[in-house]
């Protein structure tokens, strides 16, 4: 994690600092003022996750110019899923003009021109997706860019509480579980877009927030199938189909969440826990079981993985 406070800076350099920050922690930008002054209040703080970066970003009113020049700087091609909180957002790209307001999300193509406009203080939680993890699931990129999506029910809906909820996991995960929350959050995403797969696509829907949940719930050894369905109104014929073909049944997910999580904290020097209460902290009844499934998955005892 990581956090920008533009107030930190001496009024007359705030607006030069903004710039500096915003092009690295997002792409090449040029913002512009809307107010004359020497000051300029902005923050931005920014979480990893594999190849996902999740921000929270605010700041007054402004004009952000991604142009042609913008474009052939960028080093990476991105989408950016924007998420408004407070405030709202006039975009333009492709020849497509639109507003979105507080409680709305839209996306950018960082591989065209773009232009945001912000009237008044503003925050989003903006997404930055690779290229290909959305463009593959949609019929054509252009598809759906800069088009207001509500956030408070049906799809997007479901794409705003998995940001919300994956905002919310500080810590680092491993890869593969940030590769497959990446994969599930753009199907999510092309879904509410309108992409060219959409029963594909509201299936990895479901399966990203059954994701999400778990995530959050590993410490709780009541997470079962049956807690599981009950939160999200399904059967559990319906749970176990939405992990046909996946590496791990979603028993096995949650086995494999657990335990990745668990050999993180053994390996981490800086932690005081004992491997029973490591084991405790993340859904395991005793240790004898826990040693016995981290052998299975690792090839060693939790005690020869500890740093």
């Amino acid at each position: 994690m990581a956090i920008w406070d533009i107030a930190d800076q001496p009024a007359r350099d705030q607006f030069g600092y903004w710039h500096d920050v915003i092009c690295e922690v997002f792409i090449p930008m040029t913002p512009q003022r809307l107010a004359p002054g020497d000051g300029f209040g902005g923050r931005v703080e920014a979480r990893p996750a594999g190849a996902v970066t999740r921000t929270d970003v605010r700041s007054e009113p402004q004009r952000t110019i991604h142009g042609p020049r913008e474009v052939d700087r960028s080093d990476g091609d991105f989408y950016f899923v924007n998420l408004v909180l407070d405030g709202r957002c006039h975009m333009s790209q492709n020849g497509r003009e639109s507003t979105a307001s507080a409680g709305q999300l839209a996306v950018v193509d960082t591989t065209e021109p773009y232009y945001l406009d912000f009237d008044q203080r503003w925050r989003m939680m903006t997404f930055r997706l690779p290229h290909t993890s959305l463009s593959s699931r949609l019929a054509h990129p252009r598809q759906g860019t800069v088009t207001p999506i509500d956030a408070s029910a049906g799809l997007g809906g479901i794409a705003a509480a998995m940001m919300h909820a994956w905002w919310e996991i500080d810590q680092p995960q491993p890869t593969s579980v940030a590769g497959e929350l990446e994969q599930a959050f753009a199907s999510v995403v092309s879904a509410a877009m309108g992409s060219h797969d959409q029963s594909a696509s509201v299936r990895d829907a479901v399966r990203s927030q059954v994701l999400s949940y778990v995530a959050a719930h590993l410490g709780d050894p009541a997470l079962s199938v049956v807690t599981v369905c009950r939160r999200f109104a399904i059967s559990p014929r319906s749970l176990h189909n939405l992990f046909d073909g996946r590496p791990n049944t979603f028993a096995g997910t949650i086995r494999e969440m657990r335990l990745q999580r668990c050999a993180r904290l053994l390996t981490d020097p800086a932690n005081r826990l004992t491997i029973t209460e490591i084991a405790l902290r993340h859904g395991f009844t005793d240790s004898t079981t826990f040693s016995r499934a981290f052998r299975r998955r690792f090839g060693m005892a939790p005690r020869d993985m500890r740093a």
